[in-house]
């Protein structure tokens, strides 16, 4: 199943994020792709608050990945731009089955994934996000 939604802002980014993050399960891979700046990780910071995670949310580009706790499933955040291989992220050993997953930049790497999203500039400030899903809850909500 695919969607195209128009973001407006970073606001409505995050709104965004909650609606998947209110969907998302344990096991879930959510694969965010698009160029710097789109949006990437505000969009996870928006699926982390729908999770229950309290910390702050940043990009993980120079850790790689991050686990955040949560009140309900944690959420793994992945920053993949830096590897070259994704068997460099599968040596990391993260908690993929118990958690739910963001990564940034994982394109190809994960067919698998339940969630794969693209974002790009639209007009002015907007961005246009493109859903694509592996079943319709991700483009029912």
């Amino acid at each position: 199943m695919t969607t195209t939604e128009v973001v407006a802002d970073p606001e409505a980014m995050r709104t965004l994020g909650q609606r998947i993050g209110r969907m998302a399960r344990a096991g879930d891979i959510i694969v965010l792709d698009g160029e710097l700046g789109t949006g990437k990780t505000t969009l996870t910071q928006g699926i982390a608050q729908a999770l229950g995670v309290t910390e702050a949310v940043t990009s993980p580009t120079f850790v790689i990945a991050r686990i955040h706790p949560s009140t309900s499933v944690p959420l793994v955040h992945v920053d993949a731009y830096r590897l070259a291989r994704r068997a460099e992220l599968d040596d990391l050993d993260l908690p993929w089955e118990e958690s739910v997953s963001v990564v940034e930049w994982g394109g190809d790497w994960f067919p698998e994934a339940a969630l794969h999203v693209f974002i790009d500039y639209g007009n002015d400030d907007q961005r246009v996000v493109v859903l694509n899903g592996r079943d319709e809850r991700w483009t029912d909500g």
